[in-house]
């Protein structure tokens, strides 16, 4: 078999610095970290919260991980807005 041939797309090119593709990674990995933080964040408040309901964990570790977590919320969101006004 043989590779099929895309028409009318140009290849990909180099990632050096100032290029377009560049820029690209650096917002998708951007993107990549943020989602992994507030998941991280998110799993944290909810299993503390449910250690705290347990009466396991302390309501100040239950507080700050939802504090983090709207904290990271708001500043992602922030990111994504300000990227699409530029």
């Amino acid at each position: 078999m043989e590779p099929r041939e895309r028409t009318g797309e140009p290849p990909i090119g180099a990632l050096h610095p100032g290029t377009r593709q560049r820029a690209q990674l650096r917002v998708r990995i951007s993107d990549i970290a943020w989602t992994a933080l507030c998941v991280v964040l998110a799993l944290w408040a909810v299993a503390s919260s449910v250690g705290a309901v347990r009466g396991m964990t302390a309501w100040a570790y239950c507080a700050v991980a939802w504090i983090l977590l709207a904290i990271a919320c708001a500043m992602r969101l922030g990111a994504v807005r300000r990227r699409k006004r530029i």
